[in-house]
């Protein structure tokens, strides 16, 4: 990078300050040139440091991230880290943050004042450096309840073959899940299998504020689940989820087998399970996300027959490097914006 990154840290503790200014500092592409206490004082700084990126705290006095962040979204959106901790209310209040807006988050490794930071400082400087590639003036309309889609009639014969919608996506993936899960109708003559790279416990709040917002059910998945049409099953953060056939029904498998290529759940880990289901449609979705997770799963599903490919097109997703490997692949059969995709999934349903 030619440019250095100029980034602005809050945080109400003055040692997550300095650790994390540490840490930002010692990469040759990137500099503090603020910190900050709290959420006003975020709002001050921002005006006159102009950051390129902001690591913003969840939990602070005063004004806390989401309100701080709110207003940061207002008027000249700044790309966003959330640093959250592994707390139940952290974990809801950071899915919260990507639907406002935040790039992505980082999970404090020990509550709200961590003395094991090194253990995830790659991480933090990783995804800064994605947060200022990231678009975050994509324009997505959210202002109405999304609208029930209404099937075409299908042939008799079409009716009867089962399907399943898998979808893999990254960063930026909980905003853009809930537009296209929310958009879903109840009776979706499907099931959902989803992987979002997440930590453990941040899926579950994931699937709750889903589920309180879709028509459809979503739950994070249990070893064992039966697939049932209506349902959309999440990954839990740290499992590999792959589907195994069981009589006439399909069912969910969880292990904690090596990560691949650092993701564990692993998008080409739940493909390549469906792959040598040659009698079960298969919708593959692939949206927002860093890296290719995804592509070689998708090799296999695109190999095996019976299987129709979409992806997030880069005018919608917030990082397009996962969409991009799969149609780079030629394995894409739609590329579509963000707000389409749903109505995509239901023409092939």
């Amino acid at each position: 990078m030619a440019q250095l990154i100029n980034v602005l840290v809050v945080d109400d503790s003055a040692f997550m300050r300095k650790v994390i200014s540490d840490m930002i500092d010692k990469d040759v592409n990137m500099q503090v040139v603020g910190t900050a206490r709290n959420g006003q004082e975020a709002l001050i700084k921002r005006q006159t440091l102009k950051p390129d990126v902001i690591t913003l705290d969840v939990e602070m006095p005063i004004m806390d991230g989401l309100d701080t962040l709110k207003e940061l979204m207002k008027e000249a959106p700044v790309p966003v880290v959330m640093i959250s901790s592994l707390t139940k209310e952290g974990a809801e209040q950071t899915l919260l943050a990507m639907e406002y807006g935040a790039v992505d988050f980082v999970a404090k490794t020990s509550g709200a004042i961590s003395l094991d930071l090194h253990i995830i400082e790659k991480e933090i400087v990783k995804k800064v450096k994605l947060a200022y590639k990231a678009n975050i003036n994509q324009e997505i309309k959210t202002t109405h309840r999304p609208r029930k889609i209404v099937r075409e009639e299908r042939k008799e014969s079409n009716n009867r073959q089962k399907k399943i919608i898998a979808i893999g996506t990254s960063t930026g993936g909980p905003k853009a899940l809930k537009e296209v899960v929310t958009r879903l109708p109840k009776d979706i003559d499907a099931p959902i299998v989803i992987v979002q790279h997440m930590p453990k416990g941040f899926t579950q709040s994931l699937a709750n504020r889903l589920n309180t917002l879709a028509d459809i059910e979503v739950k994070e998945a249990a070893d064992g689940d039966l697939l049932r049409s209506g349902v959309a099953y999440i990954a839990p953060g740290g499992f590999h989820m792959i589907i195994k056939k069981v009589g006439q029904s399909y069912s969910i498998q969880l292990n904690q087998e090596e990560a691949r290529r650092g993701h564990r759940p692993s998008v080409d880990v739940l493909f390549e399970s469906l792959a040598t289901y040659v009698d079960l449609k298969k919708i593959a979705v692939i949206m927002t996300g860093m890296g290719s997770d995804g592509k070689v799963g998708l090799k296999s599903l695109k190999e095996s027959g019976n299987c129709f490919a979409i992806a997030e097109s880069m005018n919608t997703s917030i990082v397009f490097g996962m969409p991009k490997a799969a149609i780079e692949a030629k394995l894409i059969d739609e590329v579509i914006d963000l707000d389409q995709i749903s109505d995509h999934i239901m023409r092939q349903v």
